[in-house]
């Protein structure tokens, strides 16, 4: 199988940050008090953002092969990191430590299924492997609505 490629573009002006992506527009932005115009929100809230994104997106093909009745996902991710790292302690990683994945998944599996179905999208999810390999703390929690 071919390799995937994903490219973007982007023009940034001050902290704001216009991308495109397959002529999508994505805007990353501080809010006022960090500098920024607040147009969009910031580039850590959008890496969680694009992790439920993916998630979700992975467990739709999976819930296909698994022949899973899943008729929607609601997320609610919050991570944690020491702001020092990014205010150029060499000592603190300038990256999340901890990420904490809240998924309510409305279906009528079992609870055993449902957790099948989490172990495989966690494997097989680009964006929650990156953060794995990264050595960020995944702690996930699905619960049925």
């Amino acid at each position: 199988m071919a390799k995937m490629k994903e490219q973007i573009t982007a023009v940034s002006k001050g902290m704001n940050t216009t991308g495109e992506a397959q002529g999508h527009k994505v805007v990353i932005d501080e809010p006022a008090k960090a500098g920024g115009t607040d147009e969009g929100a910031n580039p850590l809230a959008t890496l969680l953002v694009s992790l439920a994104g993916c998630e979700n997106a992975i467990a739709n093909f999976v819930a296909k092969e698994m022949d899973f009745d899943l008729r929607g996902i609601e997320f609610e991710i919050n991570g944690e990191l020491d702001p020092r790292g990014m205010m150029g302690n060499k000592e603190v990683r300038p990256y999340f430590q901890t990420i904490n994945v809240n998924a309510t998944v409305t279906t009528s599996e079992t609870e055993e299924r449902l957790k099948e179905l989490q172990e495989k999208v966690d494997q097989r999810c680009p964006v929650y492997q990156t953060l794995i390999a990264a050595d960020v703390e995944m702690n996930p929690e699905w619960v049925k609505a």
